[in-house]
């Protein structure tokens, strides 16, 4: 008999089972009719003051014709698209019942975003949420690793815009138990020094500066990049637990749709497990981690730390910025490996790695895209894809979603033979 917490051959065929069946998200989106305001708002969520989104006026002279938000508010967990599928049947609730795999270990590992059309103010935007990918892993880790991906694909009318798509690694408990056994302890070595007024003068300087490296209105022509370019570094930081209050106002509460006051009551009866008591026995989220340092402690961590999304964010703000208006961000990925604690600093890097014409004949450049804290730690590693202006190809062309879809159903569909022959190869 299995031990508790195991993955086994039956409960990896019960979680496939649910491949390509949409459900309703949980959380109502943050802005139900995004606007300019929201647009500056999200923005200002994560430190980018860029007029493209900022600005309602600024976008009538781009190539844009109008405003437009940026990547990260079009699409994302929880922030726009209502739930086109409402309701479900009988069936189909009784298939998607419980979690296959129970008591197997879990973890946000990562974060892949694709961009098709630009979220305009006033659009009625839609959401559909599935599985799609369901990879059965070996790893040195744990005896048995399986890679869980869902999408969220949002859309307009006519149009697909965006879709986002989580991993989340699943692993035997007892495999990982043992193993945190052995690495009891592995933070314990982690400091967060203060920082000197020489230290704080420098970061200064940096962040101060962060307006003159945006590209803006100046093209960057395909023609003048060439493989090997570095990106100019972005810094964000040292993060304070204010940031993250911020960040709370412009992107929401995120996929725990933490409430306050009678609210919060409501949601603990519904979610007992997601609340503990504090050193006044009052119940109150997990997800305190985040913002209380003896919580983190408790958690085995040795400060408050952030959100993946979060970092995701930056490495999205850092592409936009050298990319210009006239430019294209039509994918990027993120690994989550490391914590960002508070007091830490991240320089976000890129790097481009490739210059090609896309299979549609769009001039392209691939780059790989990192942020790295003031202990030289890498914590997040990625890579994105940006679609730029030609002086030969001419201006850029927004790409296909998967199939020629123009629905997030038809996208949904396809996004799940892609998965499916991911895990073939």
């Amino acid at each position: 008999m299995p031990e508790a917490g195991a993955i086994t051959d039956e409960a990896i065929a019960r979680l496939r089972g649910r491949i390509g069946i949409a459900q309703p998200h949980p959380q109502r989106p943050w802005y139900r009719e995004p606007n300019t305001d929201a647009f500056r708002q999200v923005a200002e969520a994560f430190g980018d003051d860029n007029p493209l989104w900022c600005d309602p006026d600024y976008g009538a002279g781009t190539v844009w014709g109008g405003p437009i938000a940026s990547p990260n508010m079009n699409g994302g967990d929880t922030l726009i698209g209502e739930n086109e599928v409402q309701k479900l049947d009988a069936e189909t609730k009784a298939l998607l019942k419980g979690d296959p795999l129970k008591g197997a270990h879990a973890y946000y590992s990562g974060s892949y975003r694709e961009w098709w059309a630009p979220l305009r103010p006033g659009m009625r935007v839609t959401r559909r949420n599935a599985l799609v990918g369901v990879h059965d892993k070996k790893s040195e880790f744990a005896a048995r690793t399986v890679h869980e991906w869902t999408a969220e694909v949002f859309a307009t009318v006519g149009a697909v815009l965006s879709a986002q798509y989580r991993l989340m690694i699943r692993t035997d408990r007892g495999a990982v138990e043992r193993r945190a056994d052995e690495g009891a302890g592995k933070y314990d070595d982690i400091v967060i020094e203060p920082y000197t007024e020489e230290q704080i003068a420098e970061i200064t300087e940096a962040v101060s500066t962060e307006a003159e490296r945006r590209r803006g209105a100046e093209p960057r022509w395909w023609e003048d990049v060439e493989e090997g370019d570095e990106l100019p570094p972005l810094v964000k930081g040292p993060m304070r637990v204010t940031d993250m209050v911020v960040w709370h106002t412009g992107m929401g509460m995120g996929l725990y749709g933490v409430k306050a006051l009678r609210l919060g009551v409501q949601q603990r009866q519904r979610v007992p497990g997601f609340f503990r008591p504090d050193d006044l026995n009052i119940p109150d989220v997990q997800q305190r981690v985040h913002w209380d340092p003896e919580w983190a402690r408790r958690a085995g961590n040795p400060a408050i730390y952030d959100y993946g999304r979060m970092r995701e964010t930056w490495l999205v703000h850092l592409c936009t910025d050298w990319m210009g208006d006239d430019a294209w961000l039509a994918a990027l990925d993120v690994e989550f490996r490391r914590f960002n604690y508070v007091g830490d600093t991240h320089w976000m890097r890129g790097t481009v790695t490739r210059k090609y014409l896309t299979d549609e004949g769009a001039p392209a450049v691939d780059l790989d895209i990192c942020g790295e804290n003031q202990r030289g730690e890498t914590t997040c590693p990625g890579h994105a894809t940006i679609l730029l202006p030609s002086r030969e190809h001419g201006p850029v062309r927004l790409p296909t979603p998967p199939g020629g879809a123009t629905t997030a159903a038809e996208a949904l569909d396809a996004l799940v033979a892609r998965f499916e022959n991911m895990s073939a190869e």
